[in-house]
């Protein structure tokens, strides 16, 4: 069945529900986390935050950093508030071991596996403790019971761990030098722009300016912020979670009541192919859009962190396409498995077999599940195939480079997607693959054509472009973005929350 029209009573009725949200939102605490399109955070949390920042004498920003971002963590996770805090003081305990024990080797070394047997140990403990107990169980026929309280993955520790480890190690290295003020420290670790959800921010991207107490931030700056954060925000409300409902319409997963639904065994090869395409763009959309809040909620603070995203959807290799798409995650490991492990520098069987590593410890990063680790695995594969003879093909093509790299990549969206409520990863696969009747995709085309024909322009420089011609003048550069701040604040009061989508990774 399809969506179905609301009557004009059943319309004041939702306006009316929108309304106490909204009250409900602005005066009661919801216990939830704080997602950054939300009314609670929007309305209360960053204003009452960059005041208290602002107005704080220069010495005490990093202490009002450091206790906003906690309580920011703790709104709707306060149980694993002990996680964060064992994290923090146990790298920053060993980065002052690591000073203190300069020039004993032996003592560093053990300081730096205590701090990577801790982070990796959190993580692995809370994301793949009770996934590895299953498989066992599914592979040996043991009956090991799942670990009670730990059903629920803390929000962002597969961020925050990363943090703090290329702090740790980038001290072992002596790239950077030891940060004494726990403060300071802790501020880096939770600074809520990129808590949850990252970017991926190294200790040495930012601790120069944390430690620029006076003149941190200009009005460029802050400008500069609201500017990324309204576009970040407009990505998320106006495409990512619009162009989402076309994925959710087709799976059968319910947000309301009232809200009715094909199915994935009842729609058609087409629909499927259809739906996993906007899966693909609101993934898209809904993380770099989020990665883009928090860049501009940074440079509110003062702080410049790296660009996350670049154009992904327009790349003409898969190689290329890991260039674009997460550039910190990549970066992560490039900087500290890859090249450690050798990179290229040791022939081509070490260099595929360093690839392997990366790409299935970056499958095994994004979720506990079979689905993740295939994930991972294909992506090797391709890369592989292009490093051994495919790639120098792709670089003389024009336009099958593109076709090639986007159609696998819509399919690791599938595979990426596979265990989800409502998903059947075999079934899927088979919907995608050998063609099958079911629910037309005209409808569908008819009610989100125009907003799959927007979001796909998005996916281009061309959005880039015009901003730049908008932008040259004052008059022009401010109406769009309180046109699109308005909007998008109307979306965000007259909807349901849609939590980020990496939150669950």
């Amino acid at each position: 069945m399809l969506r179905t029209a609301a009557s004009p009573k059943g319309r004041a009725d939702e306006r009316s529900e929108y309304e106490r949200a909204f009250a409900a939102a602005l005066f009661l605490k919801e216990v939830e986390a704080l997602v950054f399109s939300t009314i609670i955070f929007l309305f209360r949390f960053l204003p009452i935050t960059l005041a208290l920042y602002y107005l704080a004498p220069a010495k005490l920003k990093n202490t009002v950093l450091f206790v906003c971002s906690l309580v920011f963590y703790c709104w709707g996770e306060v149980r694993f508030f002990p996680v964060m805090l064992a994290l923090i003081l146990i790298n920053y305990l060993c980065g002052l071991g690591l000073e203190a024990f300069d020039a004993k080797p032996g003592v560093r070394k053990v300081l730096l596996l205590v701090a990577l047997a801790a982070s990796l140990g959190m993580l692995f403990y809370f994301k793949y403790a009770n996934f590895v107990l299953r498989s066992i169980n599914s592979l040996l026929g043991t009956g090991f019971a799942a670990i009670q309280g730990i059903s629920v993955l803390p929000l962002g520790i597969s961020f925050y761990t990363f943090q703090t480890l290329s702090y740790t190690i980038d001290v072992y290295r002596r790239e950077v030098k030891t940060e004494h003020n726990i403060i300071d420290f802790g501020a880096y670790v939770v600074m809520f722009p990129q808590l949850i959800a990252g970017p991926i921010v190294k200790y040495r991207d930012v601790s120069a300016q944390l430690h620029v107490y006076k003149h941190r931030y200009s009005l460029q700056q802050i400008e500069e912020g609201m500017t990324l954060f309204t576009f970040g925000l407009a990505k998320k409300v106006l495409l990512a979670d619009a162009v989402g409902a076309l994925w959710t319409d087709i799976i059968g997963i319910a947000d309301s009541p009232s809200t009715t639904f094909v199915g994935l065994a009842n729609a058609s090869t087409p629909l499927v192919w259809l739906g996993v395409i906007a899966y693909s763009l609101q993934l898209y959309f809904d993380f770099s859009g989020y990665s883009l809040m928090a860049i501009g909620m940074g440079k509110m603070l003062g702080f410049d962190f790296p660009q996350n995203f670049n154009f992904p959807y327009i790349s003409r290799s898969i190689t290329e396409f890991w260039r674009r798409w997460h550039m910190t995650l990549s970066g992560w490991f490039r900087e500290y498995v890859y090249i450690p492990l050798g990179g290229n520098r040791k022939g081509l069987k070490r260099q595929i077999f360093n690839l392997f590593v990366v790409e299935l410890l970056t499958g095994i990063w994004h979720g506990a599940d079979w689905n993740f680790i295939c994930w991972g695995l294909y992506y090797f594969v391709l890369l592989a195939l292009e490093k051994l003879f495919l790639l120098k093909y792709l670089e003389k093509g024009r336009i099958w480079p593109h076709i090639y790299t986007m159609f696998l990549v819509v399919v690791g969206w599938a595979m990426f997607v596979g265990n989800e409520a409502g998903v059947g990863f075999g079934l899927l696969f088979r919907k995608l693959f050998l063609p099958s009747g079911g629910a037309s995709p005209v409808y569908f085309l008819r009610n989100y054509g125009v907003l799959l024909a927007v979001s796909v322009l998005c996916c281009t420089p061309l959005i880039e472009k015009l901003w730049d011609l908008l932008s040259r003048h004052a008059v022009t550069k401010a109406l769009t973005i309180l046109a699109l701040l308005t909007i998008s604040m109307a979306y965000v009061v007259g909807s349901t929350n849609s939590p980020f989508l990496y939150f669950n990774f």
